[in-house]
Formats: structure tokens, C-alpha cells, sequence
């Protein structure tokens, strides 16, 4: 009986400090995701400094 109780504490703490850890992370990142946004206003973030034009050639 007292082994299924230790078991039970050792759970309990192991899912505290998964919590604690997944909580951390998401403070994190999203302090890291406000940082990130230097962009210019007006412009999609997802294609600035592409070049329009041909591509140079890769060579192999």
C-alpha cells in the first residue's frame, strides 16, 4: 500500500514540473515572437526581400 502511494507523489510531482516547464516555454515564446516582428508597415512578412526577376543558376 505504501508504494502505490509514493507512486502517486512521484506522479503528481512529475506532472507539477511538466506544467511548469510547458508554462515557462510559453512565456518564452511569446516573448520571442514580439521581438521577431521587425517588419515594415504595409509589407507581407512572408515574401520581403524576395527579388522579383530569373534566378541565378545552382550548380551542383
Amino acid at each position: 500500500m505504501q508504494r502505490q502511494t509514493a507512486l502517486k507523489r512521484q506522479k503528481e510531482r512529475a506532472r507539477i514540473e511538466k506544467q511548469r516547464e510547458k508554462t515557462a516555454n510559453r512565456l518564452e515564446r511569446r516573448n520571442d515572437k514580439g521581438a521577431s516582428g521587425a517588419h515594415v508597415p504595409g509589407e507581407d512578412p512572408d515574401i520581403a526581400g524576395i527579388v522579383p526577376g530569373p534566378q541565378p543558376q545552382v550548380v551542383d
